[in-house]
């Protein structure tokens, strides 16, 4: 790639707390592999968070309307978020918009209020879907540095970065929904060793988890036991929800059912930053893990 692809970045809410280090990573490894992020000006919530409170479908769609129209203003570019359930409610609020002419209507009459209008054709897109299509693995293994020679890991996919459009035309066509080897083929382009993991795409309980934890422990113990016998040194991730719900129960996990789970849970883009040679702290955000990569930390450069 001679020239830097241009995306206009949606970071969600979560990047503002929860993953931080998620956000931070992504827009560290960007102008590695040949990706320039413009953050949207002024974006909300997609309504993944607050749009499923009540009012019907319409509200929801306005939240990714809203975004949608600052995003045309910025450009014609495509719309990026690395957010599973950013994704999932941005994409495919955009796909309803474009192909339901009353609900345009009604999406424009709503943001009229703020004197705005989504009338484009723009694309959203998941970072994991542009890495895989548009900067490929042998962008990243150029990139890397710092080989993560004998580190171990986990590729935890979740339950919503493929579902439901990975397979689809307007998803990317980047992987399947059952059994996806983008988060493997990540890691051993870094110079890791992706171990055999199956549950990859097994619910860790989403939302369900923050707020009924008891309901969902068993489900995140299920992970947690195969990364543990697949002997991985870290599991990763490319999901929000799934990062802290992996990482942050297993004390609830071990109390409940006599485990001894420690395991680090980190995103693709923490582990990129490290095989690319660049600050564990500042670009790999690794310091924000509860769980601490201490083997990653070793392997990277000060």
């Amino acid at each position: 790639m001679s020239s830097k692809m241009k995306f206009s970045y949606y970071p969600g809410c979560s990047s503002q707390g929860s993953a931080k280090h998620l956000d931070e990573s992504l827009r560290a490894i960007a102008p590695k592999i040949g990706i320039e992020l413009e953050e949207l000006d002024d974006w909300n919530c997609c309504g993944a968070s607050v749009g499923h409170i009540g009012g019907g479908s319409l509200p929801n769609t306005a939240l990714t309307g809203r975004n949608l129209a600052k995003a045309q203003q910025q450009g014609k570019q495509d719309v990026v978020t690395g957010c599973a359930a950013c994704y999932l409610n941005t994409h495919a609020g955009n796909e309803k918009i474009k192909s339901d002419v009353k609900l345009r209507r009604q999406v424009n009459d709503a943001l009229s209020a703020a004197d705005l209008s989504y009338d484009d054709d723009l694309q959203v897109r998941h970072m994991c879907e542009v890495i895989v299509n548009d900067v490929g693995m042998d962008k990243i293994r150029e990139q890397v540095t710092n080989p993560l020679t004998g580190l171990k890991v986990a590729g935890y996919v979740g339950c919503q970065t493929v579902r439901p459009f990975s397979s689809t035309d307007g998803g990317g066509n980047y992987d399947t929904y059952e059994d996806p080897d983008f988060l493997n083929d990540f890691t051993e382009a870094c110079g890791a060793e992706a171990v055999d993991f199956n549950l990859k795409t097994s619910c860790c309980g989403g939302s369900v988890a923050v707020m009924s934890p008891d309901r969902t422990l068993h489900l995140i113990r299920d992970i947690l036991q195969a990364a543990e016998d697949a002997e991985a040194d870290v599991i990763t991730t490319p999901c929000p929800l799934c990062q802290t719900n992996v990482e942050m129960y297993q004390d609830a996990i071990n109390k409940k059912f006599g485990t001894k789970f420690n395991i680090p849970v980190i995103f693709y883009s923490q582990l990129m930053a490290v095989a690319f040679g660049m600050d564990p702290d500042k670009d790999a955000a690794l310091k924000r893990n509860t769980i601490r990569a201490r083997k990653l930390e070793k392997l990277a450069k000060k």
